[in-house]
């Protein structure tokens, strides 16, 4: 039998169009976020399964998670999520680091669970966090950055929202309600999951004994940060009471951002406060706030909006070779010019000129030159513009001059 040529389900392969169009998206995280003054950190695909059995969330651990035992009888998990993870980083050199701590990371994650738009078994995810800033400008910075992400892929205010809650707010409230730390455990899950439910109401009936009514007001902390948040122009946020956020490490200020569109309605990403995350690898606690951007929900909003950028082609110049004999000559010709900055396609084919023609329109190569023994002679080219077809004879030691001009503009 032969082997399959599909890749593992939940996974992709990232065929060159395919990879500039992730290439695009990585360059925007890192130019953005350096914009801000983050640095950019990674770690091993591998990790100790314990720290997201801690503190990441039952749903992720026990359904969800890639985790095995491994020759030393060790457990192990492919990476769900990269939280926990620069936290025992931090943790790990805490008394080196100068705090605050301004990071980002853009790791491959993996989640065994079903397929579907939006949702892979493994994706690349840009991470933000900022350590070591207990107030509310950390969270104001941090959810600013998150909106200056979509600037940068040029979606407009009108096609996202960016909702916010407080998990403070949601527990004082259901304190006030008289829930004790069971039922409001179980209540904080249950508004988790409201959207996907249709029998939200009976449910919580049920946990809580009576009606569950829910209308808290946003407090002082949401009202700071949205008011912050608008004097930055940013006016697309909302209070979003019955918003929770899944993962059990979350002490505070929580958002995410959905997309407003009718063909993509849905959640694009999140984040949130997570000061005690630290404390499970040491005794001193590092306020911290952030979030994830993942790239299969990034792609699906930018391909819903047509903002997928047209990619300048990967060679600058084609070199057709009119007999085999001129290879070599072609060969040393473009060294030539790709020490002065061209990117070349030599065609060792031997195939018909037609054919090489026809390939170098394939890779969308603005320019082609035709090699053979008079070229070698004279040391003279014709550079042929493959889209408006005017051609320019030039000496050879003038083409890389006039190709770069005519691509750089």
């Amino acid at each position: 039998m032969k082997i399959s040529t599909d890749a593992y389900k939940g996974v992709r392969d990232f065929y060159p169009d395919d990879y500039k169009i992730q290439e695009y998206i990585f360059d925007v995280w890192k130019d953005t976020l350096q914009s801000f003054g983050y640095e950019q950190y990674d770690s091993s695909v591998l990790e100790n399964a314990e720290i997201f059995k801690q503190k990441s969330g039952e749903e992720i651990v026990n359904e969800q998670t890639y985790t095995f035992t491994d020759k030393g009888d060790r457990e192990v998990s492919l990476r769900p999520e990269m939280t926990p993870i620069v936290a025992r980083m931090i943790a790990h050199k805490q008394k080196e680091l100068s705090f605050p701590i301004r990071w980002f990371s853009m790791p491959n994650l993996f989640r065994y669970e079903r397929p579907q738009k939006g949702r892979l078994r493994e994706h690349w995810q840009l991470n933000v966090d900022l350590f070591g800033v207990d107030n509310k400008n950390a969270d104001v910075e941090v959810i600013s950055i998150a909106s200056a992400l979509l600037k940068s892929f040029r979606l407009t205010d009108d096609k996202f929202v960016i909702k916010i809650n407080d998990r403070d707010l949601i527990n004082d409230t259901l304190s006030e309600m008289g829930l004790d730390e069971k039922q409001a455990k179980k209540i904080t899950k249950l508004l988790d999951k409201k959207n996907k439910i249709n029998n939200f109401d009976e449910l919580a009936s049920e946990i809580i004994g009576r009606d569950f009514v829910w209308k808290p007001e946003p407090n002082e902390k949401i009202t700071f940060i949205m008011n912050e948040l608008k004097s930055l122009g940013i006016e697309n946020i909302e209070f979003a009471p019955e918003m929770v956020r899944g993962f059990d490490y979350y002490t505070g200020i929580i958002f995410e951002v959905f997309d407003t569109g009718k063909e993509n309605n849905r959640s694009i990403f999140g984040g949130g406060r997570y000061d005690d995350l630290i404390s499970m690898f040491s005794n001193e606690k590092v306020p911290a706030v952030g979030f994830g951007m993942g790239d299969v929900t990034l792609r699906d909003v930018l391909e819903t909006y047509d903002l997928v950028p047209e990619f300048q082609a990967p060679v600058d110049l084609y070199i057709c070779v009119l007999d085999e004999p001129f290879i070599r000559a072609a060969n040393i010709i473009a060294k030539v010019w790709r020490e002065e900055g061209l990117h070349i396609v030599v065609d060792i084919t031997g195939k018909k000129v037609g054919d090489q023609i026809k390939k170098a329109i394939k890779l969308k190569s603005p320019f082609i030159v035709c090699i053979g023994e008079n070229e070698v002679t004279t040391k003279k080219v014709v550079v042929k513009n493959l889209e408006t077809r005017k051609e320019k004879k030039l000496k050879i030691e003038k083409v890389a001059e006039f190709v770069l001009k005519s691509v750089l503009g």
